[in-house]
């Protein structure tokens, strides 16, 4: 997975979601068959040239219509795409973690984000994506998406500012609301250029939701013991700043395979465990510690 070039399919993967050219022309949303379908990354929904939705604005939308209403479909896609890959799809198909990996290439003075704040991401998920439109509701039952509404910057990104340029009435309806989430968005570009993906880091509940599968995916990181020299090149390389020999599969990683390509023993390596023998072996070696290595 590593040797894949993987700018060349965070590039694929934004320009294939967002390939409906017309909707950009006219400042409208597609809404065919595609659109029932959930992107595996956070893409907006109103964005005018996606063809599908975003799994985090369809799990609200669906929490938000009726009190304790739960989307099976949307939570077993992702549960589907965590099992598979962890938080793979952060690393390689996300958009807006690309745009934000752009941005950091930008040159600035760099700072690390502080690590306490990987534990607001979950906070968000909690509340705004999962309580607030369930239990903060009208009085027929009736909730709002309040993370996409009032916080999430790719909507603004992808939607709103995209829509407002081509929507002569959705420009006269611009109140505070769209100045608060442009504020939000501006700031996310400064961090974005100060900092790695801090969005991803501290904010993005669809990575919440991804890292908890981290540690039980069929994707895989592994650390060979008997090669690695803890020089630290993968923490000095990590777009997430994760010290991989001691726990490879962390919640915090996006399995984008810097580290294995500045490994200089080899030690670090990636792989899927597609049958059951092997992955038992596999977990047994990670809480062993022994070095084996699995993936080849």
């Amino acid at each position: 997975m590593a040797s894949i070039n993987r700018r060349v399919v965070q590039l694929a993967s934004t320009i294939i979601g967002n390939g409906y050219i017309e909707g950009f022309a006219k400042g409208t949303i597609y809404r065919g068959k595609l659109k029932s379908v959930c992107f595996p990354g956070l893409n907006c929904y109103s964005c005018p040239g996606a063809y599908t939705s975003c799994p985090i604005g369809s799990l609200q939308s669906v929490a938000a219509g009726f009190k304790h209403q739960v989307s099976l479909y949307v939570i077993g896609f992702l549960m589907l795409i965590g099992t598979l890959g962890g938080r793979l799809v952060c690393g390689w198909l996300c958009p807006f973690g690309f745009f934000q990996e752009i941005l950091y290439k930008i040159p600035s003075k760099k700072f690390k984000l502080p690590k306490l704040l990987s534990k607001f991401k979950y906070f968000f998920l909690l509340v705004f994506v999962l309580l607030l439109p369930a239990f903060l509701t009208n009085e027929v039952g009736v909730g709002l998406p309040y993370f996409c509404k009032y916080i999430c910057p790719a909507g603004t990104l992808e939607a709103g500012i995209p829509l407002v340029i081509k929507n002569a009435a959705l420009r006269e309806a611009i109140g505070i609301l769209f100045y608060w989430k442009l504020g939000l968005l501006i700031a996310t570009i400064i961090f974005s250029m100060l900092m790695s993906r801090p969005f991803c880091r501290a904010v993005c509940p669809l990575g919440a939701m991804y890292s908890l599968f981290n540690s039980v995916s069929f994707y895989r990181m592994n650390v060979d013991k008997t090669k690695c020299t803890k020089c630290n090149e993968c923490n000095k390389n990590c777009p997430v700043g994760i010290k991989v020999y001691e726990n490879a599969n962390s919640p915090e990683c996006i399995r984008c395979g810097k580290c294995i390509g500045k490994c200089p023993t080899n030690a670090v390596k990636s792989c899927f465990i597609t049958h059951k023998k092997g992955r038992f072996n596999h977990e047994k070696v990670l809480d062993a510690g022994s070095g084996a290595d699995n993936c080849h």
